[in-house]
């Protein structure tokens, strides 16, 4: 991986009080153990990976060791656990004994604390969750690339999947299509369960598909990502199937306009420096205040999350965030939304990039 030593020392500028930081997967693998290694094959289930400030260390086993081998790079030692019992030791023992360690107090679970603990006698164990999380949003050159792929295979699969928009056919039908047109594009998998809401279920903003039709005159809400080198990509967007009546589609096309400003004027005022909660408040503000506040209360969550190797990668917009500013390289969702009970909802949403110049949509 190109950018692997930048990561190292991109996480120990922000983490100062660990020596090293011990990345242990369960059952599952912890995200950090794939932004620290770019591994895209194998599992890697119960390897812990060392991270120092110039290398690392990937404890494995004979399952994964070959995959290691052959993906491992300049700076990252693999040793299999099996094979050779002592080194591995050798290594933890190095790495942790007597030494303030750094772990992911947000994915382990506390058996795993408490086995290093006693086996490896650490002077201080950290938890350095919120610092791997504030490493994690400052993406690389690698990452944007990735999420830009990821992106362009979403926004593609939104223009391809109207063909298939027909009176009768289903959410979940819709759901099955633009899986298989977004991985027939080159997604890895989707990000999340895709959202297709007909109707009057787009007014529940993480509606399941379900077997409800589409009918003349609906609104079609697609909230959709795909994954790209193991990287996310969260996009909606909202039609209007056809008029059922003029004042029917005036109605839902003011919905969709108001929406889209919200989305614009977001977008315009992202700067670095600027707060995540004054960005959303400027969308939230607008659509409160249009046409004599018809939307008023009418956008109900946040304007949006950070993007990479998780959908929900870290903190975004959202009212709560005062002290969280924008930094050059992050990459943030901007989703606004207006959602009335019984009628439908619309919501637009764009990756974007946070550059010196502004925002820039991927």
């Amino acid at each position: 991986m190109q950018n692997a030593l930048k990561r190292y020392n991109h996480l120990f500028n922000i983490e100062k009080r660990i020596s090293s930081a011990v990345i242990i997967n369960s059952g599952s693998q912890d995200p950090n153990f794939y932004y620290f290694t770019g591994f895209r094959s194998g599992l890697f289930e119960s390897s812990i990976l060392i991270v120092r400030k110039n290398s690392a260390s990937l404890l494995t086993y004979e399952l994964e060791y070959q995959d290691a081998v052959k993906q491992k790079f300049r700076g990252l030692e693999v040793i299999n656990i099996a094979a050779n019992p002592e080194a591995a030791k050798k290594v933890l023992d190095k790495a942790i004994k007597g030494k303030s360690i750094g772990m992911n107090g947000s994915f382990l679970p506390f058996g795993y604390y408490d086995s290093i603990e006693k086996r490896h006698k650490p002077k201080k164990i950290i938890d350095i969750s919120e610092s791997l999380t504030k490493a994690r949003m400052i993406k690389d050159d690698e990452e944007i690339a990735s999420i830009r792929k990821a992106a362009a295979i979403t926004k593609k699969a939104m223009v391809l999947i109207q063909k298939h928009f027909k009176v009768g056919t289903t959410e979940k039908e819709i759901a099955r299509r633009f899986n298989q047109i977004s991985a027939d594009l080159g997604s890895e998998m989707p990000s999340f369960d895709t959202i297709v809401c007909f109707g009057k279920n787009a007014s529940l903003p993480h509606h399941s598909p379900d077997n409800t039709k589409l009918q003349k005159g609906d609104i079609v809400l697609i909230d959709a990502g795909a994954k790209y080198n193991k990287y996310c990509s969260d996009i909606t967007r909202s039609f209007i199937f056809g008029k059922k009546s003029m004042e029917d589609y005036k109605k839902k096309k003011e919905m969709y306009d108001a929406v889209k400003e919200a989305h614009d004027r977001a977008i315009n005022a992202i700067k670095i420096g600027a707060s995540f909660s004054s960005i959303h408040g400027i969308a939230a503000d607008y659509i409160n205040s249009k046409d004599n506040c018809i939307y008023k209360g009418k956008f109900i969550h946040a304007l949006g999350h950070s993007l990479g190797i998780e959908v929900h990668d870290g903190p975004g917009f959202s009212p709560g965030y005062t002290k969280i500013k924008a930094e050059e390289n992050m990459v943030i969702t901007v989703e606004p939304g207006i959602y009335i009970k019984g009628f439908g909802g619309i919501r637009i949403e764009d990756d974007v990039l946070i550059t010196k110049k502004g925002a820039v949509i991927l």
